[in-house]
């Protein structure tokens, strides 16, 4: 007779699946890991530029807003990368424009930002290759200097460290990386560190002379009239809004009426509309009612 509380083997049945025993552990063999949850958060890290510390999405190759090309200037790791050296162009308050390697656009609306009316949306073209910066004018309504010296619509220059690039009226100075005020940064992790200052501010090398106020002129082109954004603001009614410019050239200063209502005035002489003529330190200058004299820095 069976007994109910006693366990009996069954018979196997070959069509019957059967469950076999827990695995056995085998210590040589290699066991993969269960595949990731679709519901975990992954964090991906962004890549800080090491010269203008914007944080870029990852993966991309170039910084976002200054547009330093990471593969050429990073090795993989940054932990002892070389020095990043790029030039630099700092206006008259002092900011600095980073320029990247190739192509870098100058005017209102180009990298190199000039906060200046009277520059060209798209006004000159900077190239940096092989360490050497190129500035070419790209058919600008006020046009480019280098060092005073006016350039044509495609015409390009060399620069040199210390270079003075004028776009339309605003004036930057080029320092070279590795050069006396040029920029050199290394890369510290996440960090910049600053290696050298940027260029100071030099002396004006000429000045306007009014009875009670004095006018510093930049190398360049110098607007002068009552409205605020001229170079030289004269706040008086009897002074046109646009009144005429002083040009402060290595060879002298250049002087033109832009044909203002009460006129401009040398030694008494009134000057036509539009035409150039040179200064000297001796000469009396009127502006509408209102004398002034030149003086000139190495004088």
């Amino acid at each position: 007779m069976s007994d109910p509380n006693r366990t009996q083997a069954m018979s196997a049945d070959p069509n019957r699946t059967r469950m076999g025993g827990a695995p056995v552990l085998d210590a040589n063999r290699t066991l993969m890991g269960s595949a990731p949850s679709l519901n975990a958060t992954q964090l991906v890290k962004p890549t800080q530029c090491p010269v203008c510390k914007t944080f870029n999405p990852a993966g991309v190759m170039f910084c976002t807003d200054c547009g330093l090309i990471f593969d050429r200037a990073l090795p993989g790791d940054a932990f002892g990368a070389p020095a990043v050296q790029l030039p630099i162009l700092v206006d008259s308050s002092g900011r600095e424009h980073s320029l990247r390697v190739g192509e870098s656009i100058a005017g209102r609306e180009g990298e190199v930002l000039v906060n200046d009316g009277r520059a060209s949306r798209r006004h000159a073209r900077l190239m940096f290759e092989n360490g050497a910066v190129t500035v070419e004018d790209l058919g600008s309504t006020n046009g480019t200097t280098v060092d005073g010296q006016p350039l044509t619509a495609g015409q390009k220059a060399t620069l040199k460290s210390g270079s003075k690039v004028g776009f339309a009226g605003s004036i930057m100075t080029l320092a070279m990386p590795g050069e006396a005020g040029g920029n050199k940064t290394q890369v510290f992790g996440n960090r910049t560190a600053a290696m050298a200052a940027p260029p100071r501010p030099e002396k004006a090398p000429a000045t306007l002379v009014g009875p009670d106020k004095e006018y510093p002129l930049r190398p360049g082109m110098n607007t002068f009239g009552r409205k605020p954004e001229n170079d030289v603001q004269i706040a008086e009614a009897a002074v046109s809004g646009r009144h005429g410019q002083l040009e402060v050239l290595p060879d002298g200063v250049f002087l033109t009426d832009l044909g203002s209502s009460n006129g401009t005035f040398v030694n008494g002489a009134k000057l036509g509309a539009n035409l150039r003529t040179q200064v000297r330190p001796d000469d009396v200058v009127r502006i509408a009612n209102f004398e002034f004299k030149l003086r000139l820095a190495n004088a």
